[in-house]
Parts: C-alpha cells; structure tokens; sequence
C-alpha cells in the first residue's frame, strides 16, 4: 500500500512537532520537507474531526534554540508551544563543526556539549509534551559499550539518564552493540540497519554493479561486524568473508591495542568485486589495511559502506588509496556531519536516510507499526528483482 494511504483511518498519537538541535538543522529540514508533502496529499475523512488538528502543516519543525552564556554554560528555550505534541528531538552529536565561546576562546562542540543541549530540550518539554521520542543517529558513547577493566559505562548511564528524564522512546542507527539496550530493557529502544539505503544507492549510482555470486562477494573487517554482513550476503544471495584482527595486548596505542595483522576466513576473492560493510569509519586504518589484503589476493573493486563516516583523520589516505586503485567506492549516510570537502571527492557515494527518518516518524506520530522499516529484507528483493528484470 503506498505510503501517503497507509495511515488514512487511523488516529494520530498528538499533534506532531519536530525539533532539530542545530547539530542536525539541515537533516531535519529535508525529513520536515517529506512529511509535510505527503500529509498535504494525503485524503483523510476525518480531517475535520479533533484528533486531526495542525495535521496539516507549511512545517512542523518547532523553534527551539541552547543560547550560552559568555562562561559557556547554557540553557534551552522552546519558542513556541509543545504542550500535548507527540514531540521528536533529531541530534548529531558528532556534529564537530559547531562552535561556541567561553571567555572569549572558541571551542568546537563534542559529543558530550550535544548530550547535554539534548537534555536541556528534554528538560524544557517535559511535563508538557505528551510523548518525546529521541533520534540519535550514532548513539552517545556507543563505542564504550562494555567494560573489559575498571571503567565507565557511559551509553548504558546515558540511557537510563535519558529514561529518567521522561523520554519515551530511543531511536539510533546500526548501534555498535545492539545489547547496550540492556540497559533499560522495559522501555522502548530501536537500532536501525540502513541496509535497503546501501543496496538501492548501488544500485542507481554504479550502474555495472552486479549482485550475483559469481561477481561480488561481502565482506566484514572483523568478527563484532559479523552479523551485519551475514545479512548483507543473504539478501543479495552471494558468499561473505571475514577478517580478524591479531593485535599486540602488551602495548597501548592511542588509546588501544595495535593491529599486528588482517587474517581472513573465506572463500577465493579473486576477480570478485568486494563489499566491505562496517558500522563506522574512524580513522579509516582497518578498512584500508583490509582493502590492501584484499588487493594481495587480486581482488576487483572494492566498494567500502559505513553507516558513520567520521573520518577523524582527515581524508589523505582515502585520496591516496584511491589514486592507487585500492578502494573503489567510499559509501556513508546523511546521519552525520559531512564536510563540503567529503561531498565532493569523485569516489564517494552520499546514503541520503531523511527520507527513511522521515517514514519512522510519520508512522510512529500514528502509533503504527515499523516491523516493516526496521527489516527491509521484502523491499531489498522488490529492488534486486526491478534491477534485474532492466
């Protein structure tokens, strides 16, 4: 059933209102942009009626802002009214390209200074809203999601911080351990694959991709990704290898254990195209070092798809391992920052997602289901079988 008459009997959960925090303005405008186009096509019979008020709407992004003061401490302020809205807050908090001044030095934001402005909106709605839902494309502190010695549980604390603070539900992207939901294991907590958006921009922007056994084959950089390429294989129907990392525990490096080699578990790579899936790109070390194996094996194109791309050491090395022909395709999502720089180099591929964010919001403002958005497995054949038949 299309879309816009989905939701033509049923009543909205409140009145919808949409606030991005600056750190996702530009997303949040083009998710605003889908819902008001379909709810101004959309024929309901009960327009009229109460429950139906401001569903039509020129936007229904709200104004909200955190001013700071010149010590740097801030505050929220909403602009308007949120009483009894079904209210969902978008926040980036990778977003390092906002800055503000503290005695007169600039500082740029980090995750933490977005954590806290999501929680002055928070604290600002609540009570007033009926129901707040949090997007959080990459999860605040996902990366410590675990203890291996004496040290903190930042996303687990975050969460139930969240939970206490009166919201409703959580919704983050391809979460770098879905188990952290263990957390507050009675409310409501959804990580989001953006399989189908990966599959469907192949599809249209590299026109001889070939998602058959015999020409692509998927690969994951390490065993924590594992689950994510078993699924990728299984739905485009080819084989899927894996690397494992050998690292030294004596040493710490910058924080962590050193890589001393990429070993691989598969089958023959050679002449395949490669498709290598991981949840971020951080530095962009271990995808390089596997793309590099791979090449040793004489390996095709190598297509490299990261939900996050953070990029945290600048994009030199992908320039030149593009240059050298190691990586074929760097593909990331929309969900986060991304520089102009980014944008324009001729080997990435941009994975617009507003209009999927867009579609979780629409049906969740419904109380509908979103079984069918969070397992994309019948609209990735729908796709393969489209291709094919061209």
């Amino acid at each position: 059933m299309p879309h816009e008459e989905k939701f033509v009997n049923t009543i909205p959960a409140g009145k919808l209102g949409i606030i991005a925090h600056k750190s996702s303005e530009a997303f949040g405008k083009k998710v605003d942009n889908y819902i008001v186009r379909w709810r101004d096509k959309r024929e309901n019979d009960h327009e009229s009626a109460l429950h139906f008020k401001d569903y039509r709407k020129d936007s229904f992004l709200l104004n909200a802002c955190c001013p700071r003061f010149g010590s740097g401490e801030a505050k929220c302020q909403l602009k308007e009214t949120v009483r009894g809205d079904d209210l969902y807050i978008l926040v980036d908090v990778c977003n390092y390209s906002l800055t503000y001044t503290v005695s007169g030095h600039t500082n740029h934001m980090s995750p933490d200074d977005h954590y806290q402005d999501l929680k002055r909106i928070i604290a600002a709605a609540s009570g007033k809203a009926r129901r707040i839902t949090v997007i959080m494309p990459f999860l605040y502190e996902s990366r410590q999601h675990k203890r291996t010695s004496r040290e903190s549980l930042d996303c687990a604390i975050a969460l139930q911080e969240l939970v206490k603070m009166g919201v409703d539900s959580i919704i983050t992207f391809d979460a770098h351990d879905p188990r952290v939901q263990n957390a507050i294991p009675f409310n409501s907590f959804e990580t989001v694959q953006p399989a189908y958006q990966f599959i469907k921009t192949l599809l249209t922007k590299v026109p001889d991709f070939k998602p058959n056994a015999k020409k692509l084959m998927v690969i994951s950089p390490d065993e924590g990704g594992m689950n994510r390429a078993v699924y990728f294989a299984n739905v485009l129907g080819v084989d899927m290898g894996m690397f494992y990392k050998r690292r030294d525990y004596t040493t710490i490096v910058n924080g962590r254990n050193p890589i001393v080699a990429h070993e691989f578990l598969g089958s023959d790579v050679e002449g395949k195209d490669m498709l290598i899936i991981d949840d971020m790109i951080s530095s962009g070390e271990s995808m390089l070092d596997v793309a590099k194996e791979l090449k040793k094996r004489k390996a095709g194109r190598i297509f490299v798809c990261s939900s996050f791309g953070l990029f945290t050491n600048g994009l030199e090395k992908f320039d030149e391992a593009y240059e050298k022909g190691l990586i074929y395709r760097v593909l990331t999502t929309n969900l986060i920052y991304q520089t102009e720089e980014l944008l324009s180099k001729p080997y990435y591929l941009n994975v617009d997602m507003s209009k999927y964010v867009a579609l979780l919001i629409d049906a969740l403002n419904h109380d509908a289901s979103i079984s069918e958005y969070l397992n994309p497995a019948n609209r990735i054949q729908k796709i393969l079988k489209k291709y094919k038949d061209k």
